[in-house]
């Protein structure tokens, strides 16, 4: 009677259970459709909150090998075979060597015609040169590794990180000066160009900060020359975050010790202070504002450029503040710091707070997969 009996038939399981890639393959099929290789679907999926944990409900033990399949899947679907993999990697260009090269040397050229000039001349000449700089770093900006790379990473900046990033130089030139004069009861007369006038300026944190512009092409292009390769030979998002990180901070401290380099040549040339206490946080935090912006995140960067602009600009009003009537104790704290440290701290500090806050961000953004896809596929 056994024998007689039918073999149960084995119940046919629906098309989601049998094909879980398939509902994800139909949701990101555009992502799919568009990519020159499984990497850029591995990091448009990571852009989209896929993880490794959601991989493995996919039956796949990380998103790259799901990202393969998916990129296979696409490839037969539409009947044409696999494009062949290529990873673009960022190449060095005597373009955009040049232009990290030129606004060190516009600015070793204006600080040397400032220290040969005499009288009227130097206003004129100090606002040509600050400008042919300005000029020059927004060329780099809009060219070679410190260019945001892909079309989904050219959008505006957000509003006001400019003009904050201007406010942090002129303060490197003028403010430590101003506040040290304010403090005196100063100052009595307009800036007269010269580091030992009455309202002192000093020229070796923006002289140094403009050479370092080559040091800072070399270390995001390293960066993004590296990560990309790391990211061919990664088996895993956590295993990519884990050996991006250290690259990052190896990148970030050798632009640190190139920039104390040249402060320390510049003050030597200058015979001025070479300022590392305040200049180094400054550094950091425009080379860490520039990474970020490269690999498409503007809004933290803004943000941290802000806050330490603003406590610039709260130190120096609470010190004039403080001279009204009544309002003495508005002025305590800064002179506390300044009798402490001296001028210089308030710009340690406030960029050096802003520095480690967005350095902390970085080692989270830039160790993702989607902040190097060749495209942009970040959210």
């Amino acid at each position: 009677m056994d024998r007689d009996r039918a073999p149960a038939a084995a119940p046919t399981p629906r098309r989601g259970a049998a094909d879980p890639v398939r509902t994800l393959l139909h949701r990101h099929r555009e992502l799919c459709e568009r990519a020159v290789d499984p990497l850029e679907i591995a990091a448009g999926l990571e852009a989209h909150g896929v993880t490794d944990r959601t991989a493995a409900r996919f039956r796949h033990r990380d998103v790259f090998s799901l990202a393969e399949e998916m990129y296979a899947r696409i490839a037969r679907g539409t009947g044409t075979p696999p494009r062949p993999e290529h990873h673009d990697e960022p190449r060095t260009g005597a373009g955009w060597i040049v232009l990290s090269l030129l606004p060190g040397a516009l600015g070793a050229a204006t600080v040397a015609g400032l220290h040969l000039a005499a009288g009227r001349t130097r206003p004129a000449l100090a606002a040509i040169g600050a400008l042919s700089v300005a000029l020059a770093v927004r060329a780099l900006l809009r060219r070679g590794p410190l260019s945001p790379s892909g079309p989904g990473r050219t959008g505006p900046h957000p509003p006001g990180a400019r003009a904050w990033t201007c406010w942090l130089l002129v303060y490197a030139v003028l403010g430590d000066g101003l506040l040290g004069a304010a403090v005196g009861g100063g100052p009595d007369e307009l800036p007269d160009g010269t580091p030992t006038g009455p309202w002192p300026l000093t020229t070796v944190p923006v002289l140094a900060l403009a050479l370092a512009c080559a040091p800072a092409c070399w270390a995001a292009h390293l960066f993004a020359v590296r990560a990309r390769r790391r990211l061919t030979v990664s088996r895993g998002l956590d295993e990519f975050a884990a050996s991006v990180r250290p690259l990052l901070l190896a990148v970030f401290a050798g632009f640190l010790c190139a920039l104390a380099g040249l402060l320390a040549v510049c003050g030597r040339v200058l015979h001025e202070p070479a300022g590392l206490a305040q200049t180094l946080p400054l550094g950091a935090l425009l080379l860490l504002t520039r990474l970020l912006a490269t690999h498409g995140s503007t809004h933290a960067p803004a943000v941290a450029l802000g806050a330490a602009a603003w406590a610039e600009v709260t130190a120096q009003a609470s010190v004039f503040a403080g001279r009204l009537p009544g309002c003495d104790p508005l002025a305590v704290p800064v002179d506390t710091l300044l009798t402490a440290w001296g001028p210089g701290s308030v710009p340690a500090l406030a960029c050096g707070a802003a520095a480690t806050v967005l350095l902390v961000h970085a080692t989270r953004t830039l160790t993702r997969a989607s902040a190097h896809a060749p495209t942009g596929t970040q959210p």
